[in-house]
């Protein structure tokens, strides 16, 4: 069975986010790591391999930085790795992002694609279900149980109050949600095979797409921080005192009473 996980490289959660001069997210000196949710999708793929054969193809889109995320995936067990890297690809939003996957991965042969339910840093959850469409293959969101059998995957997947059973066709593109597995740590000979394990550089070119047939659809016109929080107020005094003071300044000030 061959298996291809797209993964995306984001900001650690814990990070601090900074703006630059030109008002854009500032990366420099910021930890990036795999998004948490493809760490399902990995181990999730791993474990298809490890019960039917076959090969874990990764795929992914951004700059050099991108193959530190790589190699820690390969490290996991993944067996090869395909980084989409091109001037052209400076800010892509989702349709771009699924256009220029989708010709990626049909550079090779795969049976099923799985990938995180959503990314933590923009939180779009848009690319699985285009990247599906760009190759007309079904997709299943948000999948909490995955079983395989020749042709066909039956899916838990979470919908609101509950979950769903869907059986559907393949090759199909699936996103992992938290619960469906608990992703591995890298091994020791994990990390020192890894560095011998095949991560291909492509251009658009190299996949047979130009930038000229990425329009695009959207444009991020700006980037903002969220205002900071003001400092609580601290009453002073006796207990009495101060609930009176308490009460007044949640009704004549804050009115909320």
């Amino acid at each position: 069975m061959n298996i291809v996980v797209y993964l995306k490289q984001t900001f650690d959660t814990e990070a601090k986010i900074a703006l630059n001069s030109s008002g854009k997210i500032d990366s420099a000196g910021v930890n990036l790591v795999i998004n948490p949710y493809d760490e399902y999708a990995i181990e999730e793929a791993l474990k298809l391999k490890e019960k039917f054969g076959g090969e874990v193809t990764l795929v992914s889109i951004g700059n050099e930085r991108v193959q530190e995320a790589l190699r820690t995936a390969l490290a996991m067990g993944c067996d090869q790795a395909i980084l989409v890297n091109d001037p052209g690809l400076d800010n892509p939003d989702e349709w771009v992002k699924a256009e220029v996957l989708a010709k990626a991965v049909s550079t090779i042969s795969y049976d099923i694609i799985l990938g995180g339910r959503i990314a933590v840093d923009d939180g779009s959850s848009q690319v699985a279900v285009r990247l599906a469409d760009a190759l007309n293959i079904p997709s299943v969101t948000s999948i909490l149980k995955l079983e395989v059998e020749e042709n066909k995957a039956t899916v838990t997947r979470e919908i609101d109050g509950g979950t769903e059973i869907v059986e559907i066709s393949l090759p199909a593109v699936l996103t992992a949600q938290k619960g469906l597995n608990i992703p591995r740590y890298p091994s020791m000979m994990g990390i020192m095979k890894a560095k011998k394990k095949e991560l291909k550089v492509m251009s658009l070119a190299d996949i047979g797409i130009s930038i000229a047939e990425l329009p695009g659809k959207m444009n991020t016109l700006d980037y903002s921080l969220p205002s900071s929080r003001k400092a609580g107020i601290k009453i002073a005094g006796e207990v009495a005192d101060a609930t009176r003071e308490l009460a007044r300044i949640l009704r004549e000030e804050a009115k909320v009473i």
